[in-house]
């Protein structure tokens, strides 16, 4: 099986960190009678060995290759697992490192090291960083557990973005900007569709949409055409293609049906009565005024995603437009390209991220970890006259949840 010695070596690593939790499992049940710690002990090492088992099996077993659901929610516990008894081997290891130091003390100055010696001369392991660390890496499962039911809690952002060039007939166009459809990764469809009535009770007077309708296969958008048909704007529904549009992560027995499948997806942004844009531009006109959408196809300042966008093609057409507004699926882009070769414009919409359907979001502080890989992440970016926003995305991919960082209706009123 293609990537199985990855698997046994995720396993071992999985294996090793399992006798590592072991000893402050051992340490905050010291004081527990024997029968208890007996079923304490022989719970752990029985989730231990299923969840181990459970990695082996995952490149072998039918069910993970043809389940999506199967196949989501066990890797999103076998990854919520490991990161848990990451986490807490962390307090572990600060502990360790402790009694590292007090054993080195007790060799330079023995009287000094003497007073944290146990009767056995060995050094104990500290009962508050066992305990912190358990409960720091089983507060993190929960919360990976509890992301599970917010997958679909859709939240709208409004906010009010102010041009002095805007043509006074758009003042008050209300935008709606939705990213990151990922259909393949549906499993509810009542709860999709609420999604979309949501979006249409905004009222808006363009969506935009801006990229990854699907997670490969253009045969994933079929259940639920029915759903994204019914959004519809006055003024139109425009769209872009994203990384995973491509079909990149699958093996495709010919280039020739990988290409096919592409143009299947073109048509069904037909189909669903949306324009693409495929690296070109649209005006739109009110009262004799104009402002330009440009859309451009996946482009990428990270090496492994895909340079598809020609901004050489899109802009051509528009210099004399007042006001533009860039969609652009990846939000390296506006840094790489669109800021130091495309001063005007205006307003660039970006996904992408999904600010990694984990972090911590309130008024007053905004983190995840996805921070490390993209400057601007999720939300309004300002530099200058231009403006960058990046929706956190409508759908998930990967983990079947969302944690701090929920599912993004954008809608946006230029003044």
């Amino acid at each position: 099986m293609r990537n199985s010695g990855t698997w046994w070596i995720i396993a071992l690593i999985m294996l090793l960190l399992d006798f590592y939790v072991y000893q402050a499992i051992k340490t905050v049940t010291n004081g527990s009678g024997e029968k208890l710690r007996a079923v304490i002990h022989a719970s752990y090492w029985v989730i231990s060995g299923l969840t181990l088992a459970a990695l082996l099996l995952f490149p072998y077993v039918q069910a993970f290759q043809t389940s999506k659901v199967f196949r989501n929610y066990v890797f999103a516990i076998l990854v919520g697992l490991f990161f848990a008894k990451l986490v807490g081997s962390i307090f572990f290891l600060t502990d360790d490192l402790r009694r590292g130091a007090v054993w080195l003390m007790s060799k330079i100055f023995p009287n000094t090291g003497a007073q944290y010696m146990s009767e056995s001369n060995a050094i104990p392991r500290s009962g508050f960083l066992s305990w912190l660390g358990l409960g720091m890496g089983t507060a993190l499962f929960g919360t990976l557990l509890y992301g599970f039911s917010n997958k679909y809690n859709y939240k709208i952002k409004k906010l009010r973005l102010a041009f002095a060039n805007l043509p006074e007939a758009f003042r008050g166009l209300r935008i709606v900007q939705i990213s990151d459809i990922h259909s393949g990764s549906f499993q509810n469809k009542p709860a999709v569709n609420r999604g979309v009535d949501m979006i249409l009770a905004e009222r808006p007077d363009v969506v935009l949409f801006t990229g990854d309708l699907v997670n490969d296969r253009a045969t994933e958008m079929q259940e639920y055409m029915d759903v994204f048909s019914r959004v519809k704007a006055p003024m139109g529904v425009f769209s872009t293609l994203g990384n995973h549009d491509y079909g990149d992560y699958v093996s495709w027995p010919s280039v020739q049906e990988k290409q096919a499948n592409l143009e299947q997806l073109k048509q069904t942004h037909a189909q669903l009565g949306w324009r693409l844009l495929m690296n070109e531009h649209v005006i739109l006109e009110r009262q004799g005024q104009q402002i330009a959408i440009l859309g451009v196809e996946n482009w990428s300042a990270k090496a492994r995603f895909p340079k598809h966008g020609r901004m050489d093609k899109a802009y051509p057409g528009t210099e004399k437009i007042p006001f533009k507004i860039l969609m652009s699926h990846d939000p390296s882009h506006w840094d790489a390209e669109v800021k130091p070769k495309y001063p005007d414009i205006d307003l660039m919409l970006a996904g992408h991220t999904h600010g990694m359907q984990f972090g911590i979001e309130n008024p007053y502080f905004r983190w995840s970890p996805v921070k490390w890989v993209y400057r601007q992440w999720a939300g309004l970016y300002e530099e200058d006259a231009q403006k960058l926003y990046v929706n956190r995305g409508y759908g998930f991919i990967g983990y079947p949840g969302r944690v701090g960082i929920l599912p993004e209706i954008t809608v946006i009123e230029l003044v």
